[in-house]
């Protein structure tokens, strides 16, 4: 099953790392949040990739084009012109990625429909570019094909951006530092069955009119869930993913 992943945003709430580099390419632990998101979805066995492109989309083209090198200790071999690369550690991912150019200002549905042609399958994942979870991926393909809609939404909760206290009598009875919230929001980490594309009919928000339709006609299901999620929307999200990985509290990682 193929894994299409919207990487075209500015990112304007992330403007100290955007400016420069997508979204995608921001680094997390010293590689960047694309490659951690295809990791955990290869670790599943998914290993066929769509990337829609726009904004920056050459640095991303580049990194996938330069990757073996960034990513190994490499003896490179030059004999009268030619070269010859030598890889040692031999970190070298099994990956099948399609790069595609949806556009610098598509919408997501515009980025999602642009890509119809590279789907052959009935079903295929479809996430954002900047979360992270540990969510398990063949958990979640087998409640959408039990389900059988034409969407299936991770469904995760939110964290609160404040502290929260809980006062009787004018007294605090506890104080929890941004805890969870009892909803649930889009966690991305879809499931979508091509139909989805027949709900496609304008370059709009996917998370807006054809979701909204999709929702009334009761054909989209939401797998729960309680684990680990992070969206990485803000400079702070950053600092709290790089301090999780650096300190060794890595939720996501769930591949050796």
């Amino acid at each position: 099953m193929k894994a299409v992943i919207l990487c075209g945003g500015k990112g304007t709430r992330m403007r100290e790392e955007t400016e420069y580099r997508p979204k995608p390419l921001v680094d997390i632990g010293g590689r960047p949040i694309i490659w951690h998101i295809l990791k955990i979805y290869s670790y599943y066995g998914v290993k066929d990739f769509i990337l829609c492109l726009g904004y920056k989309g050459n640095m991303i083209k580049q990194y996938f084009n330069d990757m073996d090198w960034m990513n190994n200790d490499y003896t490179l071999h030059i004999d009268n012109g030619s070269k010859y690369i030598q890889y040692h550690n031999q970190e070298r991912e099994n990956w099948n990625v399609t790069l595609v150019d949806t556009g610098l200002e598509t919408l997501t549905a515009g980025r999602l429909k642009k890509i119809e042609k590279y789907i052959d399958e009935e079903n295929f994942l479809m996430t954002y570019g900047d979360g992270l979870s540990d969510i398990n991926i063949n958990k979640l393909i087998e409640y959408h094909k039990k389900m059988e809609k034409i969407v299936t939404m991770t469904g995760v909760h939110p964290m609160s951006s404040y502290g929260v206290i809980e006062v009787e009598n004018g007294i605090a009875k506890s104080f929890n530092e941004k805890p969870r919230q009892g909803g649930f929001i889009n966690g991305g980490f879809m499931v979508l069955n091509k139909k989805v594309f027949n709900y496609i009919q304008e370059d709009c928000m996917f998370e807006e009119k054809p979701i909204r339709n999709i929702a009334q006609e009761k054909e989209l299901a939401i797998f729960k869930h309680d684990g680990f999620w992070i969206a990485i929307d803000t400079f702070k999200d950053v600092q709290r993913a790089n301090m999780l990985w650096n300190t060794g509290n890595k939720p996501w990682k769930v591949w050796k």
